[in-house]
């Protein structure tokens, strides 16, 4: 009997009901299997749609503790017994309280406070008292940022005696006036006959790609100073900053594609169509250097498309860490770009079975739980230690060759001896599913020091683009999309060198429309971070 038979709609009547118990106990089984069935489909949906909500409302962390009991379930299930839950208690040193100094570089303004002058004489002997010392407290206070005007002064000088002679001669004489007067010449500008000087550009720079305020918004503080400017106009400037920008950043891009190791993402970004009132998708992807190329590069690209990171990496050599999207799938070429996987990725899964296979998800968890405390030590023995460049990789592939490699290896038996017993297309089991297909990728960590166990980098470096995201909404066209990019890149490539983005843009935005080809290396952050520093 079909289980397609048995619907709600057309329920058998008692009569109609076969006699014969051998046939009445087939018919149970095969409406028993059907209800499974359709249980099974419910909590995939169910599982869905919370996945979504959460996605959407809820918390984005993905914490998990395999020794928290579930506050709702029942009696409480047995720790797995293939990964015991370590015993030692793990010490975090938490930040003090308490007011904090403040840093000694800021201006400080001594505002003397004296007693009245009544008060200045001993009310027991009427002497005159005398000032025995002070008592001096900190407080920190404000002043709005001020707009000024740069007066560029050409001085201009002429000879008196041949402005003289020329002055008596003929007007048929070629001389002129003009030919004996010689004018300072003006340096090159950020933008040439522009408004702007480098410090308000790297100002409205630094406010939207560092501190995610949009141009709107700008443009209310700006006029809050007594300076009215559409926001037009601020967007115009930053095209032209990422123009003057686009050498460095195309420097940069040539960088990081020189690495070991390349980390990448993207992000949706909401974008103008030309005549229409509705917005298009398109992506930012992020491409993270090594220790050794130190940059973070933005690509824009107007849909998620392969040819995006089929441009940039057509070239490239050397280890690509990413998802496991379909984009990537051309690039893996035996001899040339070598995949890399994301256990964070792989966590993730797991992390939203939870609700439907609490048991699996768990024990799961709890495996990938002691890869990350492997990471750690090797982390806190690196700082201890004060390690750094191939020594550091050295200890770090040590760790993981002794240690880690024992623990995927019980990891991937556990895989391959839950996969027959879960439904394929469950949470748990698509969960398995992409652990098991990603396998070599995922491990491949573990082969090299210098590889990291997750993608995490650029999901972090795409994290100010979103927060921005939600300030200015879109962007106004594709080529808004390509100026995001290059100035994202600055900006961003500053926070991770712990520059301050608004100090380095307006020293470069000063100083590269006056500097050769030859100067460009000079100007990448981390190199002019070294150069201030002596």
């Amino acid at each position: 009997m079909s289980t397609d038979a048995v619907t709600s709609d057309a329920l058998p009547d008692e009569s109609t009901l076969p006699d014969d118990p051998e046939t009445l106990k087939g018919m149970i089984r095969e409406l028993l299997a059907l209800l499974h069935n359709r249980e099974q489909e419910l909590s995939g949906v169910q599982q869905r749609l919370d996945q979504l909500l959460r996605r959407l409302y809820g918390p984005k962390g993905e914490h998990f503790r395999p020794d928290q009991p579930s506050l709702f379930d029942g009696a409480a299930e047995p720790a797995p017994p293939s990964m015991p839950v370590p015993t030692e208690p793990v010490v975090r040193v938490r930040p003090g309280h308490g007011r904090r100094r403040l840093p000694a570089d800021l201006n400080r303004e001594r505002v003397v406070h004296d007693v009245p002058e009544a008060e200045k004489v001993c009310p027991c002997c009427q002497a005159p008292r005398v000032k025995i010392g002070e008592e001096t407290s900190e407080q920190l206070d404000y002043r709005p940022a001020k707009l000024f005007v740069v007066e560029h002064v050409r001085l201009k000088y002429a000879c008196p005696k041949c402005l003289k002679t020329s002055s008596e001669a003929p007007s048929s004489v070629s001389d002129t006036p003009s030919s004996h007067i010689v004018v300072a010449a003006k340096p090159a500008q950020p933008i040439d006959k522009g408004l702007p000087g480098p410090g308000l550009l790297a100002h409205v720079i630094t406010s939207k790609y560092a501190d995610h305020q949009p141009l709107h918004r700008q443009e209310a503080m700006l006029a809050r100073n007594g300076v009215e400017l559409s926001r037009s106009t601020l967007a115009d400037w930053m095209a032209a900053s990422a123009e003057l920008l686009k050498p460095l950043y195309k420097l940069m891009l040539t960088q990081v594609l020189l690495g070991r190791v390349v980390q990448t993402d993207e992000i949706r970004v909401p974008v103008l169509q030309p005549g229409l009132k509705q917005t298009k998708s398109g992506r930012l992807w992020v491409y993270v250097g090594d220790r050794d190329h130190p940059y973070l590069v933005y690509d824009y690209r107007p849909n998620k498309s392969r040819d995006g990171p089929a441009d940039i990496l057509k070239n490239y050599q050397g280890f690509l860490q990413a998802d496991a999207a379909n984009v990537f799938d051309g690039l893996y070429l035996p001899g040339g770009i070598v995949e890399v996987g994301c256990f964070a990725h792989a966590r993730r899964h797991f992390y939203d079975a939870r609700e439907t296979d609490a048991t699996r998800s768990a024990e799961a968890l709890t495996h990938i739980r002691g890869f990350y405390l492997i990471e750690d030590e090797a982390r806190d023995l690196i700082l201890r230690q004060r390690l750094d460049g191939e020594a550091a990789d050295e200890l770090r592939l040590r760790l993981r060759q002794e240690r880690t490699k024992e623990k995927l290896a019980v990891f991937a038996a556990w895989l391959e001896d839950q996969a027959p017993r879960v439904l394929p297309k469950s949470p748990i089991g698509q969960a398995i599913a992409y652990a098991r297909r990603q396998w070599i990728a995922i491990n491949r960590f573990t082969e090299h020091g210098f590889l990291n166990i997750d993608n995490n980098a650029s999901e972090r470096a795409l994290r100010a683009v979103a927060l921005g995201r939600k300030n200015y909404l879109f962007c106004g066209s594709d080529a808004g999309g390509q100026t995001a990019a290059i100035l994202y890149t600055a900006a961003q490539t500053c926070r991770r060198h712990s520059v301050d983005p608004f100090v380095y843009l307006k020293d470069v935005l000063e100083r590269l429309p006056n500097s050769r080809p030859d100067d460009l290396p000079h100007f990448l952050p981390d190199r002019w971070l070294a150069a201030q520093s002596h």
